[in-house]
């Protein structure tokens, strides 16, 4: 038996009981139709505390399971909110993402566009465009020739000079290809190359070395005639140059 039954047995005792005394009192006093009056309101006293008792265990039941559903609702509406800023959280990690993705096309795009933009040069007295490759690659072959590999600077060099044949690099290209040429012993392709720069661009700072260099060739080809040709043009060309001064020596030591 629940803890409510049990309650509302023992008032129905008690007020049995009490029925009981007061009919006995009244019996005494009032007699039958007194009595049977008597117990007519206790009966209906006890009935309408029966439906005061139901309807409140009713009550309760309904309250107790309102409350549960507002429960079950504060928690739907707790993990929905959760979900939401969950949702919130990932929404704005996206958005970080796509921004720093976005950062990073517009940078490399500018690192591309820049490595593509001509840049201006000055070399040897002269001021030209190049672009970035360009100028990479020619100081990339210069370095090999620096470093003393001069049949290594022969091919970087040569290499370079095919990809840019129009550069403003190529006069000083074909020197240095020259020169290590020379250091190579092929004196005849160092001649070759010395005097394309001449003709190409005799105005060029590196000209009276150039024909300095010719000289030199023909002179370990053992060409003394032409070595004196070539060392009498250069006093002439470039009379008030270095070249000239050490071509006036070497004149005096040629035969």
């Amino acid at each position: 038996m629940s803890a409510a039954a049990a309650v509302k047995a023992f008032r129905m005792v008690v007020l049995a009981g009490a029925a009981l005394s007061a009919l006995g009192a009244q019996a005494a006093i009032f007699g039958d139709d007194e009595a049977r009056k008597a117990i007519l309101e206790v009966r209906q006293q006890m009935e309408a505390s029966d439906v005061r008792l139901k309807r409140l265990a009713e009550e309760n039941v309904q309250l107790r399971r309102s409350v549960l559903d507002l429960q079950g609702q504060i928690e739907t509406l707790r993990a929905e909110m959760s979900r939401a800023r969950g949702q919130d959280e990932q929404l704005a990690r996206d958005v970080a993402e796509i921004q720093r993705h976005q950062k990073d096309l517009a940078q490399g795009t500018e690192d591309r566009l820049r490595k593509l933009e001509p840049i201006k040069v000055s070399l040897d007295g002269r001021e030209f465009l190049a672009e970035p490759a360009e100028k990479q690659a020619y100081e990339a072959a210069l370095a090999v020739f620096r470093g003393g590999d001069f049949a290594a600077a022969q091919n970087s060099l040569q290499s370079f000079m095919r990809r840019y044949p129009k550069s403003g690099y190529l006069p000083s290209a074909q020197f240095w290809l020259g020169n290590a040429q020379y250091a190579t012993r092929d004196y005849k392709e160092a001649i070759a190359n010395f005097r394309a720069l001449l003709n190409q661009a005799p105005e060029h700072t590196r000209a009276p070395e150039a024909m300095l260099s010719v000289a030199n060739c023909q002179i370990e080809l053992k060409d003394s005639k032409a070595a004196r040709r070539t060392l009498e043009e250069l006093q002439r060309a470039y009379p008030q140059s270095e070249a000239a001064q050490a071509a006036r020596e070497r004149l005096s030591r040629l035969r």
